[in-house]
């Protein structure tokens, strides 16, 4: 398939700032595959289509305040800095991304906080807006840790055209967060609330936690229209043995296995054996899912409302059929479901 076919229109107004007052009472809609029939329900429903011994597969990784701001040596020019990842813990290496980045050379040195307590030095370029950085900070580990923690801000994306604000910290990030080291939340799974994981495990409805540190190549446009020469960032996967074994005990016992979201799904298309099952894994994956597609695990899938032309709205495309997405779209579209990190979701059966 071709990127063109993936581009519709979508009003600006539908693209959700703020998420919706309780977790689970965004709307969500159902959409069947089999028969194409569509539902319009609030999220918490989702409990109604699943049973005792069903698995959802969770991505339990941990938005990490990654967007900094700090000041240049000599011109004190504000400058932005999105730490994407860490490259070495002894050294404090990280790949960031600058902002203005014509300012930012290699020797450069950036100050950081009102006592300029945390300073960085550029030591390598690598891509227009990409550079290299050695934190120079004198203490430990953890203390450099809680010193980006507390010089860091909630990186809500860009097409969020506000100020973070205070409810984001807790907001952008799932209630079952545990391993840090997203820039990114996984946003499928905003919507779980402590009250409905508990009726859900009441329900007999388990959990199988993958972590899967999304980056910022989540949010990269594709720019080649043939879909085959687009190149995925790599994002760092662990899918664990006693994540493999539930979820392949499920699919065994015809139970029905749902990925929570395009990075759940993701990472388990990265592993599986050749009958089809779940392998454990830790590593990297640049696995990219577009039409056409077999997937090989899950029997469901929960999503938000995806960017035209994105990598997320391709994978979606893939799972559920080309025109039928297509057609659900419109039907969010007209029904004025809210879009993106914050909006809505999806479930797909």
């Amino acid at each position: 398939m071709k990127l063109s076919e993936f581009n519709f229109e979508l009003p600006e107004e539908l693209i959700a700032e703020y998420p919706s007052k309780n977790r689970d009472e965004s709307r969500l809609m159902v959409v069947h595959r089999d028969t194409g029939k569509i539902e319009h329900k609030l999220f918490k429903d989702v409990i109604d289509y699943f049973d005792e011994g069903d698995v959802m597969i969770r991505n339990n990784t941990k938005v990490f305040p990654a967007r900094m701001y700090g000041n240049k040596e000599k011109t004190g020019a504000k400058i932005e800095v999105f730490l994407l990842r860490e490259l070495n813990r002894e050294s404090l290496l990280w790949d960031v991304l600058v902002d203005p980045a014509r300012k930012i050379r290699i020797g450069n040195k950036l100050y950081f906080g009102d006592d300029e307590s945390l300073v960085a030095e550029v030591i390598d370029n690598t891509t227009s807006r990409g550079r290299t950085l050695r934190f120079l900070f004198d203490g430990t580990y953890e203390e450099f840790k809680a010193k980006i923690t507390e010089l860091g801000e909630t990186p809500l994306p860009k097409y969020i055209k506000r100020e973070v604000e205070e409810e984001d910290e807790e907001r952008y990030q799932t209630i079952y967060a545990s391993e840090e080291g997203a820039v990114a939340a996984p946003t499928a799974g905003l919507h779980f609330s402590k009250n409905l994981l508990k009726r859900l495990e009441i329900k007999g409805i388990d959990f199988a936690e993958i972590t899967l540190h999304v980056g910022l190549g989540t949010f990269r446009p594709v720019e080649v229209e043939d879909l085959t020469k687009h190149k995925m960032d790599s994002e760092q996967v662990t899918i664990t043995q006693k994540c493999a074994d539930k979820v392949n005990e499920a699919k065994k016992n015809k139970k029905k296995v749902i990925a929570i979201g395009t990075t759940s799904m993701r990472a388990i298309e990265s592993s599986v054996s050749t009958e089809n099952l779940l392998k454990p894994f830790d590593g990297w994956t640049n696995k990219f899912i577009f039409p056409p597609y077999d997937f090989s695990i899950a029997d469901a899938m929960i999503t938000n409302l995806h960017t035209p032309s994105s990598t997320l709205l391709m994978m979606v495309s893939a799972y559920m059929g080309h025109d039928l997405m297509m057609e659900a779209y419109q039907e969010a579209i007209k029904e004025k479901y809210k879009f993106y990190s914050y909006g809505d979701a999806m479930l797909i059966l």
